[in-house]
């Protein structure tokens, strides 16, 4: 009847997304009957593959979840190639996949048997990943208040895989339906999750010294990221705005050909942080992220994290947007 894919890199996101799969397709029948489900560290493809090409037994159709597809090499789908090729029509296959092996040739192939193939992964823009977490509350019938919703998405971080089991347990604690709000929430969020290097980033470029500096503590703490990991990504982030300067790019197409970033919001972005910096003001980054690296490995005698959130605290001064750089353009011109 239909084959699905479901895929990802974040395998508990991935076990939430089968289970819903599953219970969107059983509807009102009885799983007992309906489903097979493969979930074992030693089943076989070719096991799976004829359960799927097996009819069913005392109901209109069935239920056969195969998951972790990326543990078969190459030389073990022979069994599923197979059976894409012509699809039992009484079934109702479902597969997940983590990671990339194997990825693309069985999206193909799913895609060729007209299958389904759902990416699970969070999407990275802001206000997108809000509307996913609104999504996953809903699929457990839970919804936030606009201000839960934002404290959530902010509280979680990178660590979206959490979202699930916060909505369950609400679900579960305030009965399916509820309309949550932030003194509701509080109770469920546990520890806050690490944030994405972006978010880091942007609170920089925004001078934003407060907020960035909360952020590298997260990506510290809560994200497990050593302090060099971090400035990694800083040298990475200012590495692309140097290599503006000089160049004299007007447009996207131009930032995208000179920092071998993507064209469109990527490179348009870099290309205003280094409009907003200057070749001075990124020089004065890269000389900031040098003296820092060399603290990092034993040039002075504080701690590492003391050392990133110094750095951090004045690459953000750096901006024209913080206080203090409005404060010195106004001394100047006077």
């Amino acid at each position: 009847m239909t084959v699905h894919l479901l895929k990802g890199d974040d395998e508990s996101i991935i076990r939430a997304a089968v289970s819903e799969m599953i219970h969107q397709l059983l509807g009102d029948g009885d799983r007992s009957l309906m489903v097979d489900d493969f979930d074992t560290e030693d089943f076989s493809l070719g096991a799976a593959m004829d359960a799927a090409r097996t009819p069913p037994f005392l109901t209109d159709s069935r239920i056969v979840v195969v998951r972790s597809l990326d543990r078969f090499n190459a030389d073990e789908l022979g069994p599923l190639w197979s059976y894409l090729a012509d699809p039992a029509p009484e079934t109702h296959l479902v597969m997940s996949i983590t990671g990339g092996r194997m990825n693309k040739k069985i999206t193909d192939a799913v895609n060729a048997a007209s299958g389904t193939v759902i990416a699970t992964a969070p999407p990275q823009r802001a206000n997108d990943r809000a509307a996913w977490i609104t999504e996953r509350l809903e699929a457990h019938s839970v919804s936030l208040d606009r201000s839960a919703a934002s404290h959530l998405a902010d509280w979680l971080g990178e660590d979206l895989s959490r979202v699930d089991g916060i909505a369950a347990t609400i679900a579960s604690t305030y009965g399916a339906g509820v309309r949550v709000g932030l003194a509701e929430l509080e109770p469920f969020l546990g520890d806050a999750g690490g944030v994405t290097p972006w978010a880091l980033t942007d609170a920089i470029d925004q001078g934003q010294t407060a907020e960035a500096l909360a952020l590298v503590r997260r990506m510290m703490e809560a994200g497990t990221r050593h302090p060099l990991q971090v400035m990694s990504t800083l040298h990475t982030h200012y590495a692309r705005l140097a290599r503006l300067d000089g160049v004299d790019a007007r447009s996207e197409a131009e930032a995208a050909a000179a920092t071998g970033l993507k064209p469109g919001f990527p490179a348009r972005k870099a290309l205003d942080n280094y409009r907003r910096l200057g070749g001075e003001g990124v020089g004065r980054a890269i000389a900031l992220l040098a003296t820092a690296d060399l603290h990092l490995r034993g040039g002075i005698d504080l701690e590492n994290e003391l050392v990133m959130e110094l750095l951090v605290a004045r690459l953000s001064r750096l901006s024209p947007r913080s206080g203090r750089a409005r404060t010195t353009a106004v001394s100047s011109r006077r």
